[in-house]
C-alpha cells in the first residue's frame, strides 16, 4: 500500500493517542559488544511486561551522530507502551561497509537475549532507524547474512521494520566519502533493495515529499519490490516534510507537525495483532 499523508500544520493536539502516557526508565551505556562505540540505552515503560522491543539505529551518513541525541525517541517510544533501543555503532572513518551492520546485529542479538530483563517481549522486536540508520536496519531485516552471522533470523526473530527517509536503492554513490565507506561508485550488494526476497518482516517505509536528501523514491521502489516477492510493505509519503522534519516530529514539540508517531503505533497494534494470529 502507498499513501500520501498531509502534516498536520495548526491542528495543536491532533495525537489521538496522547493520553497513552507512561512513566518511563532510562538505563544508559550498556555494552553489548567490546569496542567504544558499542553501547547502548534502553527507555522503557516503569511497569512493562512483555511490551514490543523497538531498535532504533539513528541517521548521520554512517560518519556521524550517538545516541545521546535521540533519547527524544527513545522517550517517545517508551511513553507509548514500548520498549526503546538506541544503540550507538562503528562509524566512518573507523567502520567501513559493513562493519556498522555487523555492529548492529550484535546489538540485535543482545537485545534478543536481555529484552526480557527490561519488561520487553524478545518474540515482538521491531527495527527502526532513520536515514542511514534506516539503511542500516533494512539489511539486517532483509539480507539475512547479518543476523544469521548471531545465530538469528528476520523472518523469525524480527516483527517488523520501520524505515524513516532511509536509502534503500541509492547508486551511483557520487559523495567521495561515501565511496570509500561504500568501497565503490556502484557496489548493488550494498543496497537493501538488491537483497529481497520472500521471507521478509512487514514493513513500513515513511518518507517526506520535499526530502531532498534521500529521494523519496527510495522508499517507493523498495516497497515494490518486496511486495513482488510476497512481503507486505506500506509507504506512507508525509507531504511538505523533508528529510529532518520527519524524524524531529518524534519530539513532543513537533509532534502535532507530522504524525509519524501515530502511524507507528498504528503499524507496530496491527503487526503485533497478526503476527499473533499467525
Amino acid at each position: 500500500m502507498t499513501s500520501s499523508v498531509s502534516p498536520s500544520f495548526g491542528l495543536i493536539g491532533f495525537d489521538t493517542a496522547a493520553g497513552m502516557r507512561h512513566p518511563i526508565k532510562s538505563t544508559r551505556s550498556i555494552a553489548y559488544a567490546e569496542r567504544s562505540r558499542h553501547t547502548l540505552d534502553i527507555c522503557r515503560p516503569a511497569d512493562a511486561v512483555a511490551a514490543p522491543v523497538v531498535v532504533f539505529f539513528y541517521g548521520g551518513g554512517w560518519r556521524r551522530g550517538n545516541k545521546r541525541l535521540y533519547r527524544y525517541v527513545g522517550k517517545a517510544l517508551a511513553r507509548r507502551g514500548y520498549v526503546a533501543v538506541v544503540p550507538d555503532y562503528r562509524i566512518y572513518p573507523e567502520a567501513r561497509y559493513p562493519d556498522f551492520i555487523e555492529d548492529a546485529a550484535l546489538a540485535v542479538r543482545w537485545v534478543k537475549d536481555n529484552a526480557a530483563r527490561f519488561g520487553g517481549d524478545p518474540g515482538k522486536i521491531f527495527l527502526q532507524g532513520h536515514s542511514a540508520g534506516a539503511h542500516i536496519a533494512a539489511m539486517l531485516a532483509i539480507d539475512g547474512r547479518w543476523l544469521g552471522k548471531v545465530g538469528l533470523a528476520p523472518g523469525r526473530d524480527i516483527v517488523g521494520l520501520i524505515g524513516i527517509a532511509g536509502p534503500y536503492d541509492f547508486m551511483p554513490l557520487r559523495d567521495e566519502i561515501l565511496q570509500v565507506i561504500f568501497g565503490g561508485a556502484e557496489r548493488p550488494e550494498t543496497q537493501p533493495i538488491f537483497h529481497v526476497s520472500p521471507g521478509a518482516p512487514p514493513a513500513l517505509l515513511m518518507t517526506g515529499s520535499n526530502d531532498r536528501l534521500v529521494e523519496p523514491g527510495n522508499a517507493t521502489r523498495l516497497a515494490a519490490r518486496l511486495r513482488a516477492a510476497g512481503n507486505a510493505a506500506t509507504v506512507l509519503t508525509y507531504r511538505r516534510v523533508g528529510h529532518y522534519l520527519i524524524i524531529a516530529a518524534l519530539a513532543p514539540l513537533l509532534r502535532w507537525l507530522v504524525p509519524v508517531l501515530r502511524d507507528v503505533d498504528a503499524f507496530i497494534a496491527d503487526t503485533v495483532m497478526q503476527s499473533s494470529h499467525r
